[in-house]
């Protein structure tokens, strides 16, 4: 299961993108609210209904936690305590811990991206603890992968999906998308050349 994790304020396309594409992985990803309501209001006041409060979720059998970012969502999922512990012991097995946007800032306070290569939105680079800002689109770094924003919505999920799919499931996904990646940004983040081209 991998949980995504909803806060009021978050940005719109940093939730909905990850939800589709790894469902559309057919990947079982489950929405958490960290309110007390399963309906949440993005920073656009788009409302998008939860699957589970957090209070009510098992997080047992989780293989990845996603944070989208926004403003004041990610300040909303840093000052949420049960979602700082379930961060903390969930990065400490090797659960795969992601981040996008402002959101790294979640990260980086609670010490989880010391030593480790980072990303984030413009801005949050000195909220970031002890990491090695790359200022890359999407950038991996072991069980870490954090993204630079909104723009980067789509291939921070898509790198997220190739975890558990690969990579050649992925670029078939991206054509049947119409997805294009960006030429430099994905090839930094992870060290190759970018989904869908040859290499």
């Amino acid at each position: 299961m991998i949980h995504l994790f909803l806060a009021p304020g978050f940005e719109d396309i940093e939730a909905i993108a990850p939800i589709d594409i790894l469902r559309r992985c057919r990947l079982d990803v489950q929405v958490v609210s960290i309110t007390s309501d399963l309906l949440v209001e993005s920073a656009h006041a788009t409302k998008l209904f939860a699957d589970v409060l957090f209070s009510e979720a098992d997080f047992t059998d989780s293989q990845a936690l996603i944070l989208p970012g926004g403003w004041p969502g990610a300040k909303n999922l840093s000052e949420h305590e049960g979602l700082r512990t379930l961060l903390l012991s969930h990065f400490e097995r090797g659960g795969l811990t992601c981040a996008l946007c402002a959101a790294p800032m979640v990260l980086g306070i609670n010490g989880i991206l010391e030593g480790r290569k980072a990303t984030c939105y413009p801005g949050f680079e000195g909220q970031l603890r002890g990491a090695d800002f790359t200022g890359a689109w999407v950038q991996e770094d072991g069980n870490v992968i954090t993204g630079r924003g909104p723009g980067a919505a789509m291939e921070f999920a898509y790198t997220i999906a190739a975890r558990f799919t690969g990579w050649d499931f992925i670029r078939r996904l991206q054509d049947g998308m119409i997805y294009t990646p960006s030429a430099t940004p994905a090839a930094d983040a992870r060290g190759a050349q970018p989904a869908g081209q040859a290499g």
